[in-house]
């Protein structure tokens, strides 16, 4: 797996704390500054098939469809595409223009995340998002009617301006407009964000668990009650339309990120970029240090493995467990999961499987630190 992130952002949304800038500037700079990263990095990967590339961000969408081939075109020199590969650009509904989304037609792109967030236009200016309602519908039908039938949409729940009935509302219209898959996260307050800053002034309520609990379960009714399948606590797909980027980090897979504050796993170590556009580009131009490495010990790897396991349907293999960690894991993990098997948050499956229930999903990253082991 490869990930792209694009740095750049027409305007900054009040709750976003990912790395962004809203000036171009710099972006021919930034862009071969990525293709120099592929060339330098094209070794991480042991395998070199890849099955997914996801341009992620940052808004991916600002880009044109020749710097998405140009990137490609890299990936291609150094790494084998698989021909059934998900190649996928996130996507603001303002971006996609009837001219855009034809020329993004004439690319690899084979998969679009649509920022959507809200059908309504109060919430869409309470979180500052660059596009207006409308073009929340009208993106979606544009991208359809050009041929494209892999789409995820993204809606955010959780937050004062979000009565039950708009929630109802936001998920039926995706249900209606036949998206095959759907992601949706709670409204989380971070450091140093706007909404963070209004929170604390009073300019606008703080979030409420209450809230966020109750419409989540509410997402996960609405959606598996209309052929969707809950694979992850934030996905959902309808005929096996899993996201294979999503599906794979999930489960573990090695994956190299490109681009400033990028992440990269490949099993034995984990590394992130430096999170400032001026020190990336200055970096790969020298030819100097970009980004800080963690070697993951044995304990590091198996914590690893149950912070992702158990937030989705397939769970924690306990024989996957023993035979990668050993016997001593695997007793851990039966000794500690039992208090939550006992509330019903999780469940244990022919003493194989151990997943979280639906009351559980709530609890999932919780539940999952219970379950650590510190060397």
């Amino acid at each position: 797996m490869i990930y792209f992130h694009i740095p750049f952002c027409k305007q900054a949304c009040h709750y976003c704390d990912f790395h962004f800038s809203t000036s171009l500037k710099y972006k021919e700079d930034m862009l071969a500054a990525m293709e120099q990263e592929i060339v330098k990095r094209a070794h991480y990967l042991e395998d070199k098939k890849v099955h997914s590339i996801y341009f992620g961000g940052g808004t991916p969408s600002i880009l044109e469809a020749e710097d998405i081939l140009k990137l490609i075109g890299t990936v291609e020199k150094y790494f084998e595409i698989s021909s059934d590969a998900e190649i996928t650009l996130e996507a603001n509904p303002d971006d996609l223009t009837a001219d855009k989304v034809k020329a993004l037609r004439q690319t690899p792109i084979n998969r679009f995340s649509i920022g959507i967030q809200s059908f309504y236009e109060e919430d869409l200016r309470w979180m500052n998002r660059a596009h207006n309602a409308q073009e929340a519908d009208s993106s979606i039908k544009r991208v359809q009617d050009v041929g494209f039938e892999n789409i995820t949409c993204d809606l955010i729940y959780g937050y004062p301006l979000l009565t039950d009935e708009k929630w109802k509302s936001n998920m039926k219209k995706l249900i209606e407009m036949d998206i095959p898959h759907i992601s949706s996260y709670s409204m989380t307050v971070e450091n140093r964000t706007a909404l963070a800053h209004f929170v604390k002034e009073g300019k606008t309520p703080a979030m409420s668990d209450a809230q966020s609990a109750a419409q989540m379960l509410m997402l996960i009714d609405t959606l598996t009650n209309n052929g969707f399948e809950h694979y992850e606590i934030s996905n959902f797909a309808k005929n096996g339309m899993f996201a294979k980027h999503n599906k794979n980090y999930w489960r573990g897979k090695h994956y190299l990120g490109i681009g400033p504050s990028a992440h990269s796993f490949n099993g034995n170590s984990r590394s992130w970029n430096v999170a400032n556009n001026a020190k990336y580009i200055a970096a790969l131009s020298d030819k100097t240090s970009f980004q800080e490495i963690e070697e993951l010990t044995k304990y590091d790897q198996f914590n690893e493995y149950v912070m992702t396991s158990i937030r989705t349907m397939w769970g924690l293999n306990l024989k996957k467990v023993e035979h990668d960690f050993g016997y001593d894991f695997k007793q851990h993990i039966l000794r500690e999961s039992q208090v939550f098997v006992d509330n019903e948050e999780l469940e244990n499956i022919d003493n194989n499987i151990v997943r979280a229930t639906k009351k559980g999903k709530l609890l999932a990253d919780r539940i999952a630190s219970e379950l650590f082991l510190v060397e």
